[in-house]
């Protein structure tokens, strides 16, 4: 008996220290780390950033780019790439708005919104794998003709510079504007689709073809999976989760604006990326793409804080960006 405790007291200091090795090898652990730092230095810098004011606005600021990013993360991670999502989040909106402007009931707009931003993916996916058409230039092509239809939603054939369509339906807003108690609706939003996607890549067979794309997709043909379908329905999902940011966006502002989402495809590429997600394919997760939308809305707002000029910020993101895809290509060289 003694002999058993005095083993299992042995024991313990070398099962933590396994505990603790797994947890640091867990791929987001590394980029839930920096966040704290980030957040830590922030904290003593600014004694306004912990107020519960400020992390909602951190937070609700996010939230845009957290869902755009589940969507980005599935389609890097079959080995593509989509341009198009700022420009996806305006058209939706706009169109929302121009069909609510017109007289269509709300929540119908709003299925027409979501229905483009799908389209639009569908689209996208199917020009990649029927006339293969290379991803960057595809969604490069879209973002193009994305941002010009919110033009001609706005504005009609003649062309004549707007800004914005009103979208003030309550329900409507309360999408991008609402609140539950203290917490922003977008946020409960962002949180819900990021839970319910990671487990849908975690636990179905869709969610693990979408790997096997990514890592090999010869090998992955050759073993049975439709690898357009995957690549379509990475697309598709992509599109539809930007024409809900859309939506929310011309929520929060009650305004449907042709320039929203303008820059958005460099920042959610960002996340995805400081969040771990290979841009070789094959590897990544929407959890860690969120942790990587955390970082981007916390060093925006270090800036806002601490009185920095704009040029820094853009330059700042510009270096992040770099620093996360050379780790990432020196984590696949050790690798090899």
């Amino acid at each position: 008996m003694g002999a058993k405790v005095e083993r299992g007291i042995e024991d313990g200091p070398g099962n933590l220290r396994g505990a603790l090795s797994r947890l640091f090898q867990v791929r987001e652990m590394g980029v839930f780390i920096a966040l704290v730092v980030l957040v830590c230095l922030m904290s003593f810098a600014s004694p306004y950033f912990l107020r519960p004011l400020n992390l909602f606005n951190i937070t609700r600021g996010m939230s845009n780019i957290g869902i755009m990013s589940i969507g980005i993360t599935m389609v890097i991670i079959t080995g593509g790439i989509d341009l198009s999502v700022g420009s996806l989040l305006a058209v939706s909106g706009m169109l929302t708005a121009r069909l609510m402007y017109g007289g269509m009931m709300p929540w119908l707009a709003v299925a027409c919104g979501l229905g483009l931003g799908l389209g639009f993916g569908l689209v996208n996916g199917l020009i990649i794998t029927k006339v293969k058409v290379t991803p960057f230039i595809t969604t490069l092509g879209m973002l193009s003709i994305g941002r010009g239809l919110s033009y001609v939603f706005a504005t009609g054939l003649q062309g004549a510079v707007a800004s914005n369509i009103p979208m003030r339906d309550p329900g409507v807003n309360f999408l991008g504007g609402g609140y539950i108690g203290p917490v922003p609706f977008p946020v409960v939003e962002m949180v819900a689709l990021v839970l319910a996607f990671s487990w849908f890549l975690g636990n179905t067979v869709l969610g693990r073809q979408i790997y096997a794309v990514g890592s090999n997709e010869d090998a992955a043909r050759l073993s049975g999976v439709n690898v357009d379908r995957v690549k379509i329905f990475s697309y598709a999902t992509t599109g539809i989760l930007c024409g809900l940011a859309g939506i929310m966006s011309g929520g929060l502002l009650s305004t449907a604006a042709t320039n929203a989402g303008e820059g958005n495809e460099l920042d959610v590429i960002a996340a995805v990326v400081i969040g771990g997600t290979s841009l070789a394919g094959g590897e990544g997760s929407i959890i860690g793409a969120v942790i990587g939308a955390a970082i981007m809305a916390v060093i925006r707002n270090a800036f806002v804080m601490l009185h920095l000029p704009v040029f820094l910020q853009t330059i700042s993101i510009g270096v992040v960006i770099i620093l996360a895809v050379a780790f990432d290509s020196l984590r696949r060289g050790k690798r090899r």
